[in-house]
């Protein structure tokens, strides 16, 4: 875990946190820059402290400030103090803040703290209206400010012992920092806020490694170039060993289409189907099918449940002109991990094509698609790469059937033309191929299990209910029943503005009042701040 993982950056609130900060600018601003007499309590506090907001870095569950960081927007300034006419060395036609204060626990001064208060402190005073900040910075720290976006102006002001640089930051400078706070992301975990650590939960986009980030940000190839056709090749047997199946498609596009793509292949045959409905994925398997005018019964369960042999086994006895079934592995809305091994026997005992979504579950849990006819996947979820491509899984051979399906949906063709049978984004396939190299796959199907057991104990332990019991719980996604008194939508906001993003605005989850956390993305991020901040908003 970082340095910082428990971590958040806050406007100061609550008295322990006053008190924190005294104590910080007594320490920075007495010890350790000679600036003030001392005093026997050890703390400082500010002379305009009625008038400042203070953006800190904190842990609110061990009560620690690591840094913080000082905005007033009332004028006189405390640089105007120091420097007469202050306005003639600034852009004119500006609205005006001062930073102020700007310090950092010493054992937390090798993390990017101090960037992460500066964007905090700034979103703010847009927020205030604001478009330029004044302060007065330490000479012995021009090097970071420089680095933050401050543009340093005047003479120094101060004492012999205590020497400041006027500084100004300006709005466009931000959006320097915000391009330069997403590059130092990709360095290491140790900043918690903006475009940088964020917690994402999200069911995608998912985090991904710096390889895949590396490769996607290549030069383009030709998709009918030898060295690209080699290794789309050894793309797909790496994904048909991940999956356990014999051959694999892989298009241009989101996992619905790779569904339409399944559906395609269904129209061929004579028979009727029979779809599995226990959530939102498995009715999006209903429209599919409805646009490729497929004959078809569903079997629908509560959501929440996972299908039971007895009830498939029931529905195939009564129905025995079925010739195949479609359903989901993991049923993302729900939370929900259906048992595939289950599947494959009760298909293969009625003589029944087996059909599966493994959208979220493919790269998340160990998956076989063996004796399974076709399957889908992508790699925007578990594969922890970036989305625009997708899967279709088979262990027959397909034959081309252009008079009966859309080109671009006819896995025949793909098939018949070594899976390249059309333009390809070649960033997409060596970000694929990126994250399939570097994963060791049992690792991360074990970490994405402990992360499952640790959140599920966590909200358990602060009485929050989620959807799907353990008995058939997939392990990367965690679905929330929140109480009719809390908003879905305010709760996902809130965590969002802490720098938690959790699924919650798709429409099935706004009309249920749910949120989800998910885990698919290449690196585990721990589980406590996500729990600790709505433990937080629920006491609301």
């Amino acid at each position: 875990m970082g340095l910082l993982d428990d971590f958040i950056f806050k406007a100061a609130d609550e008295a322990w946190e006053f008190e924190a900060i005294h104590a910080l600018n007594y320490k920075t601003f007495v010890q350790e820059i000679p600036q003030h007499d001392p005093n026997h309590e050890k703390k400082l506090v500010d002379k305009y402290h009625a008038e400042n907001t203070y953006i800190i870095c904190v842990n609110e569950t061990s009560r620690e400030l690591a840094g913080m960081v000082a905005f007033r927007n009332q004028r006189p300034f405390s640089l105007d103090a120091k420097l007469e006419n202050l306005d003639t060395y600034l852009p004119a036609d500006r609205s005006l803040c001062e930073i102020r204060l700007l310090a950092v626990e010493e054992k937390f001064r090798y993390s990017r703290i101090a960037q992460g208060l500066i964007a905090t402190l700034v979103r703010h005073a847009i927020d205030s209206g604001h478009d330029l900040a004044v302060i007065s910075g330490t000479i012995r720290q021009l090097k970071l400010y420089t680095f933050l976006g401050f543009v340093p102006f005047g003479p120094l002001v101060g004492t012999a012992d205590a020497q400041y640089q006027p500084m100004y930051l300006t709005l466009e400078a931000y959006s320097t920092l915000k391009s330069r706070s997403r590059s130092f992301a990709k360095e290491g975990p140790e900043l918690a806020n903006d475009d940088t650590m964020l917690f994402n939960f999200l069911p995608g986009p998912v985090d991904f490694s710096t390889q895949v980030q590396s490769v996607y940000g290549g030069k383009p190839c030709s998709h009918r170039g030898h060295v690209f056709m080699k290794d789309f090749q050894r793309a797909r047997e790496l994904l048909c060993g991940l999956a356990k199946a014999r051959q694999v498609e892989i298009l241009m596009g989101p996992g619905t289409l790779a569904n339409d793509a399944i559906a395609g292949q269904l129209s061929l045959l004579f028979g009727s189907g029979l779809i599995l409905v226990s959530g939102e994925f498995g009715r999006r398997l209903v429209k599919n099918a409805n646009g490729a005018k497929l004959v078809f019964q569903t079997l629908e369960i509560p959501e929440g449940q996972a299908f039971q042999r007895a009830e498939l086994e029931k529905a195939l006895k009564s129905n025995p002109d079925i010739e195949w079934m479609w359903g989901t592995h993991c049923e993302t809305s729900t939370g929900v991990l259906n048992d595939l091994e289950m599947y494959k026997q009760v298909c293969a005992e009625h003589g029944v094509k087996l059909c599966m979504d493994c959208i979220s579950s493919i790269g998340t849990v160990p998956v076989d698609l063996s004796g399974v006819y076709l399957a889908s996947s992508t790699s925007g979820k578990g594969l922890a790469s970036i989305s625009g491509l997708c899967m279709v899984f088979h262990n027959h051979d397909l034959q081309p059937e252009p008079d009966d399906l859309p080109c671009v949906l006819d896995l025949g063709i793909y098939q018949a033309s070594n899976g390249i049978p059309y333009t390809i984004q070649s960033n997409l396939v060596y970000a694929l191929l990126a994250a399939l190299e570097t994963h060791d796959w049992e690792k991360r199907f074990a970490d994405i299990n402990d992360w499952s057991k640790t959140i599920r104990r966590k909200l358990a332990e602060i009485d929050v209910p989620i959807l799907a019991p353990d008995s058939c719980a997939t392990p990367a996604v965690v679905t929330i029943v929140l109480p009719e008194i809390h908003s879905s939508s305010t709760v996902g906001d809130a965590l969002k503005e802490h720098g938690v993003l959790v699924s919650y605005r798709s429409s099935y989850l706004l009309e249920r009042n749910w949120i989800q956390a998910c885990m698919m993305g290449s690196e585990n991020k721990p589980s406590e701040k996500f729990v600790r901040l709505l433990k937080k908003e629920l006491a609301r």
